[in-house]
């Protein structure tokens, strides 16, 4: 017998089988909408990103106008023997001839950065030692050249500092903001491989606190990476990708102390070791600029030496000793004799150099201004004068007592 359903019954069914449709039209709404983002996301996805926004982009954007490339030149003399001669002395008896000297030119390439808006460049002393005998030209990212003069630096950590003079403010990058130098961050290093300026190469800070020999040197407490250094980027900066001083390249490991090849052992010394030395250097430069300008004035003004004997005095520089063909590091140059002045009634000439007054040698005109100080009119003084040539040749020197005007 077929059972007939109530008018409760068949109310409870419609109301079911709306909930019903109100539940699949959800299910279908729900599976357009999350196919709609997966569609977006999809685009998004194959969309390629800006580079200009990379933050390794930026933050090589950011220190890139400080980084600048150091070219040195530095001349040399050599003494070298015709081997001929030596090998006819030892079998025939022969007098061997003098030997001669030459001339040579040595350059290397580095890099460094600017640190002070004023022009001072933090590089490695390996990169400009034996400065004195050095023509240092920096480069600049706007491919402007500077000569530069050394300032001071340090073998142990292997830093020095440099300054180019020009009447303008510089980018530098700041010091007082220098990266934690965790394990694992991204760097950067930034310079001058291998004679390309503006290189960049990328990796990780791989450890810290390492010390290492590199050709009998000795380095310590440096970070390591994993970023290519290569010749030329000695003194470049390594930076986080916040644009932050993590360290200055200094050594690449090709090989262990065993021999054997390695990969991927780059070194730079720490920003904290860095800003340090730096402030050292800054103080350095400070007192050097107070003795320049004491010379300046010195020299600028009429000098007692001029006054009283009628002699124009100048520092012997190194370049100019070698030019003349002078010892290196010995006298005063005069550089102009007064007519009838007591310097020329005793035969002094220019070109002479003076090398003693009374009991004291002297090396420059701040030493002959202060042993003349006390001089007064009519006093005695004993000099000595001529000239001493490079390497202990040719020296003519005469002592002889002028009286002051």
């Amino acid at each position: 017998m077929r059972q007939v359903d109530s008018p409760k019954t068949a109310s409870l069914l419609a109301a079911d089988m709306t909930a019903r449709k109100d539940y699949l039209v959800s299910i279908t709404l729900g599976l357009f909408a999350a196919l709609a983002l997966t569609v977006v996301g999809s685009r998004a996805c194959f969309a390629q990103a800006d580079p200009a926004s990379e933050p390794a982009v930026l933050a090589v954007a950011k220190v890139l106008p400080a980084v600048v490339n150091i070219n040195t030149e530095r001349v040399v003399r050599r003494t070298v023997r015709d081997p001929l001669e030596d090998l006819y002395a030892q079998f025939f008896g022969y007098n061997r001839g003098r030997p001669r000297q030459i001339r040579q030119t040595l350059q290397s390439l580095g890099s460094g950065f600017i640190i002070d808006p004023r022009g001072y460049i933090v590089t490695n002393q390996h990169v400009v030692e034996r400065a004195a005998d050095l023509k240092i030209h920096v480069t600049t990212h706007d491919d402007r050249t500077y000569n530069a003069h050394y300032i001071a630096g340090d073998d142990k950590t292997d830093l020095a500092c440099i300054k180019i003079d020009a009447q303008t403010d510089f980018p530098f990058i700041n010091l007082d903001n220098i990266s934690p130098n965790l394990l694992g961050e991204t760097v950067i290093v930034v310079g001058n491989a291998v004679g390309y300026g503006s290189s960049i190469s990328r990796g990780v800070l791989s450890a810290v606190k390492r010390n290492i020999t590199v050709d009998d040197v000795e380095y310590k407490d440096l970070v390591q990476t994993d970023a290519a250094i290569n010749p030329g980027n000695s003194g470049g900066p390594v930076i986080d990708l916040s644009g932050r001083l993590v360290g200055i390249s200094s050594a690449k490991m090709a090989f262990t102390p065993q021999g054997v090849p390695t990969q991927g052992l780059g070194f730079a010394i720490p920003a904290e070791v860095v800003r340090d030395s730096v402030n050292r250097f800054k103080k350095i430069a400070q007192k050097q600029a107070g003795l320049q300008n004491e010379a300046a004035s010195v020299e600028t003004s009429t000098s007692k030496a001029e006054r009283l004997f009628g002699m124009q005095l100048q520092n012997l520089s190194q370049e100019l000793s070698d030019a003349l063909g002078y010892a290196r590091g010995r006298g005063v140059l005069i550089t102009a004799v007064e007519p009838g002045s007591p310097a020329d009634e005793a035969g002094i000439e220019r070109g002479m150099l003076v090398y003693r007054m009374a009991k004291s040698d002297v090396t420059s005109v701040q030493q002959v201004e202060a042993l003349l100080a006390s001089v007064q009119s009519g006093s005695n003084v004993n000099f000595t004068v001529g000239v001493i040539r490079a390497q202990g040749q040719d020296h003519k020197l005469a002592a002889l007592s002028m009286t002051a005007r």
